[in-house]
């Protein structure tokens, strides 16, 4: 890290809150501190849930979630942002075209659909309005691998599978793709990256700890670094890391 900027950049998350603090924006905000930038939020949900389950939504409406963008945006020069849980298609649709009226650098997009106690974080009838309004504007998706296959149209079972659905991916949209493995078996979790025509793998030893939050924490961590003038392979490897190290500080 030592060839980075130590300069503090501007970023933002635009996603859901989380009551038990563990995903969402709670988590995204950790990760921006952790990781050496300045973390601004805009709230799309509120949710009332903890590790376990999700008891309850309340979305924001399109308007607010769009001021709140505007009025970050008009006062700070926003280095790198990152979408997580946007519920609705009319929020997708007011942030896609908040962030293509705005112009940041850098837009990391984690694909939201379902969270780790099961709960459906996106409408089904958003699904067409995330591939075709936001998907086209982000630098990088960050399916985990139900979102990868709801988005490749294919069951993914191993890593070679994994591969071929972030070419897809990628090429479909014309973005980065990370295509995350910790749904498969093994003692070791691989993330594949699909970057310019390029494919590169990242492992790690899986940890035996709950995984809530975990998508939510490496998409604030890629923002949060690439804000900070890292290569995307740098960066999707020390996002890695980040989560990595934190897993093995359970509450």
């Amino acid at each position: 890290m030592n060839n980075h900027s130590k300069k503090l950049p501007v970023v933002m998350t635009i996603a859901g809150s989380d009551s038990g603090g563990g995903a969402g924006i709670q988590a995204d905000l950790k990760a921006f501190t952790a990781l050496g930038t300045f973390g601004t939020s805009a709230i799309t949900c509120l949710t009332a849930q903890n590790p376990s389950e999700v008891r309850g939504i309340l979305a924001v409406t399109p308007a607010m979630v769009t001021l709140q963008v505007e009025t970050i945006c008009a006062f700070f020069r926003v280095a790198a942002a990152k979408t997580g849980m946007l519920y609705s298609a009319a929020i997708i649709e007011a942030v896609a075209m908040t962030i293509k009226r705005r112009r940041i650098p850098w837009l990391v997009v984690d694909p939201v659909m379902i969270a780790t106690s099961g709960a459906r974080l996106l409408r089904r009838d958003a699904v067409s309005a995330l591939c075709n309004l936001l998907l086209p504007l982000a630098d990088v998706i960050t399916p985990n691998l139900p979102e990868a296959e709801a988005l490749y149209g294919q069951t993914i079972g191993t890593r070679r599978d994994m591969e071929s659905a972030a070419r897809e991916i990628g090429a479909r949209y014309r973005v980065a793709c990370v295509v995350k493995g910790g749904h498969l078996p093994g003692q070791t979790v691989t993330d594949v990256l699909y970057h310019s025509g390029h494919i590169y793998f990242f492992r790690s030893a899986r940890l035996r700890v709950s995984t809530h939050g975990t998508g939510c924490m490496f998409s604030a961590a890629l923002t949060a670094l690439l804000a900070r003038g890292y290569s995307l392979p740098e960066a999707v490897r020390d996002a890695k890391r980040y989560v990595h190290g934190v897993l093995k500080r359970p509450l």
